[in-house]
């Protein structure tokens, strides 16, 4: 269940790193009356490397959720195994008192 929460949340922010893309993009109502003179070949070569750093920023997010998510379980799952190792230790006390053991 944390897992989908985890996958929505990476979801959620790549839809909106995607929306910010188009405000890196230098396409107001003057630069569209200037490429009709001149082509504009700098607005294309400036959103790649862009793209490209969001997309390992997201990469970079994912993966560290995960890590994030494994360790939480590891710590979760070394808890429960203590809790087990526990519940099936000996007490001697108690057998001392109900008469069980001398």
């Amino acid at each position: 269940m944390s897992r989908s929460r985890s996958l929505r949340f990476l979801l959620l922010f790549a839809s909106i790193s995607l929306h910010f893309i188009s405000g890196f993009s230098d396409d107001s109502a003057s630069s569209k009356n200037d490429t009709k003179t001149k082509p504009n070949v700098t607005s294309s070569s400036n959103t790649g490397p862009k793209v490209v750093i969001i997309l390992l920023g997201i990469v970079a997010i994912g993966l560290f959720s995960v890590f994030l998510f494994k360790l939480w379980q590891k710590k979760k799952r070394d808890e429960q195994y203590a809790r087990l190792l526990k519940l099936f230790e000996e007490d001697d006390e108690l057998e001392v008192e109900l008469g069980l053991r001398d």
